[in-house]
């Protein structure tokens, strides 16, 4: 085992913070209680391997020379964890957001005997025409059921 915290402090401390870095985003990739895509989570994971198995590699199997220090390994899970907890968040307030309103009561299907069906105009008697609105009143007409224009008055003159 190399971890010497005596010898080498740094070396130690930092093989130590890879593999709690690495387990971190594991577990945050394996278990789904933050709502994160599958894309998110498959990144956690894949991440959090690379991160444990370099420091299990610097710990167990590193012989000596020279090793790179990855500061992504420390801003990466903190990061992910923020990003976690963010969309847990907006998760639960979207939730809040669409309260279950009061049950509305169903319409019948059918009519019954003698009522036109749901939403048709009552029936009119046979032979007597009814205007049809125009939906938008074309340059020049006014809108069924508006006042017709006044003339104005004429300007009186004075001689």
């Amino acid at each position: 085992m190399n971890l010497d915290f005596s010898a080498e402090p740094l070396f130690s401390w930092y093989v130590v913070l890879l593999f709690i870095s690495g387990a971190a985003m594991l577990i945050l990739g394996v278990v789904n209680a933050g709502g994160l895509s599958k894309g998110w989570r498959a990144f956690n994971v894949i991440a959090g391997l690379g991160f444990m198995g370099y420091g299990i590699y610097l710990g167990f199997i590193f012989q000596g020379g020279s090793y790179l220090i990855f500061f992504k390994a420390f801003i990466l899970p903190v990061m992910v964890v923020v990003n976690f907890f963010r969309s847990r968040s907006h998760r639960k307030t979207m939730a809040a957001q669409k309260p279950m309103g009061a049950p509305q009561p169903m319409p019948a299907p059918y009519p019954m005997a003698g009522q036109p069906p749901m939403g048709a105009p009552a029936p009119q008697p046979m032979g007597t025409p009814q205007p049809m609105p125009a939906p938008y009143p074309m340059a020049g007409q006014q809108p069924v059921g508006a006042p017709a224009p006044q003339p104005a008055p004429a300007p009186e003159r004075t001689v």
